[in-house]
């Protein structure tokens, strides 16, 4: 995986949601060691804990004005 938060953008648009996107992720975490240490090492380099890292991102996304609308409303165009 190229970079973590690529993964997060791909749920968001997949699932259409943030909630069904991060229950859908901590299903994932928990099949596949390697996400998981992905998502650790990256918590751990942006300052957020392992329970709330995706949802940070989720609001850095909407702090930052980058439309996670957008993204969400990207899929199954």
């Amino acid at each position: 995986m190229n970079d973590i938060t690529d993964f997060f953008h791909t749920l968001l648009s997949q699932y259409g949601s943030i909630d069904i996107a991060n229950s859908e992720f901590k299903k994932l975490l928990a099949e596949d060691d390697n996400l998981a240490d992905e998502y650790r090492e990256w918590c751990a380099s942006v300052g957020s804990s392992e329970k709330m890292g995706f949802l940070d991102f989720c609001d850095e996304l909407l702090d930052n004005q980058q439309s996670i609308y957008d993204t969400l409303n990207d899929f199954d165009e």
